[in-house]
């Protein structure tokens, strides 16, 4: 099972989720063709109900630990409780060029 497909399969699992986006974002960095090392994430979930943004990006990174310990370098997280999302109009916010890539 790839990385991509793992993350997808625990987020699910563990997080119920009304949304889930999960991007491969290595390509924008330094990564070669076909690796698995950054992502971006936008999960919106009652699970975050009465949780503030730290508690929910441990918790992801919790439920991610053997993804981060397996070569993820990096995830983006856009953590949302359902009305969050609708009140940002149901887009997540762009990621940001890596710095380094292409130089």
């Amino acid at each position: 099972m790839s990385i991509e497909n793992s993350i997808i399969t625990k987020l699910t699992e563990n997080f119920n989720p009304i949304v889930l986006h999960v991007e491969n974002e290595s390509h924008n960095h330094h990564a070669g063709k076909g690796a698995e090392s950054h992502f971006k994430v936008t999960l919106v979930s009652s699970t975050f109900d009465s949780m503030r943004t730290i508690a929910r990006h441990r918790a992801i990174y919790t439920c991610l630990a053997d993804e981060l310990n397996a070569g993820v370098h990096a995830l983006a997280l856009h953590t949302y409780t359902e009305l969050e999302w609708q009140n940002m109009g149901e887009v997540a916010p762009k990621s940001p060029n890596c710095m380094g890539h292409g130089q």
